[in-house]
């Protein structure tokens, strides 16, 4: 082939794959760098008393006995969400700072 033959444009797939890879790193920038939805956070002490499933004379061993039994199911490692364990360790944070 000489240089008088006219342009050579490479194979079409070698578009496609740019292509997708931009889409890709569009993507990812959108998935990571986007504003994250503010969590609600357990503020009041009846609410993370419904979530541990304890009572209100329930004492600070009775709080870390309902979270570690209640967080072995709601953990992500056992099929659980990120949002539960982080709700559950929210009301387990805000009981045991009001019984101390």
């Amino acid at each position: 082939m000489s240089l008088h033959d006219g342009p050579h444009h490479g194979p079409p797939q070698g578009r496609g794959v740019t292509w997708i890879a931009t889409a890709l790193l569009i993507w990812l920038a959108w998935r990571y760098l986007r504003p994250k939805p503010k969590q609600r956070v357990v503020t009041d002490e009846a609410e993370a008393r419904a979530i541990l499933g304890i009572d209100a004379l329930a004492d600070a061993d009775a709080v870390r006995s309902a979270h570690r039994r209640l967080i072995a199911s709601v953990h992500p490692d056992r099929g659980g969400s990120t949002d539960l364990t982080r709700r559950v360790n929210a009301a387990r944070d805000l009981l045991l700072k009001r019984t101390r």
